[in-house]
């Protein structure tokens, strides 16, 4: 059976995708606010985790008014 791969961002990418800085997700990481792999010393960021930080800030637009 094959496992697919998810695919993992350094923090800088994460921060473009985010639009946040690298000094705040390295502050989240330290507060354990986000999800991450590190690989020897490497941190990197789950592709999901970018997902669910966008979807749970999402806030869709209001209907007209009438």
């Amino acid at each position: 059976m094959s496992r697919e791969i998810e695919r993992q961002f350094r923090i800088a990418e994460a921060g473009e995708k985010l639009g946040l800085r690298e000094s705040t997700l390295r502050r989240w990481i330290l507060l354990r606010k986000i999800a991450f792999t590190k690989l020897g010393g490497a941190v990197r960021i789950p592709e999901s985790e970018i997902r669910r930080l966008l979807d749970s800030g999402y806030v869709p637009a209001r209907p007209e008014a009438r």
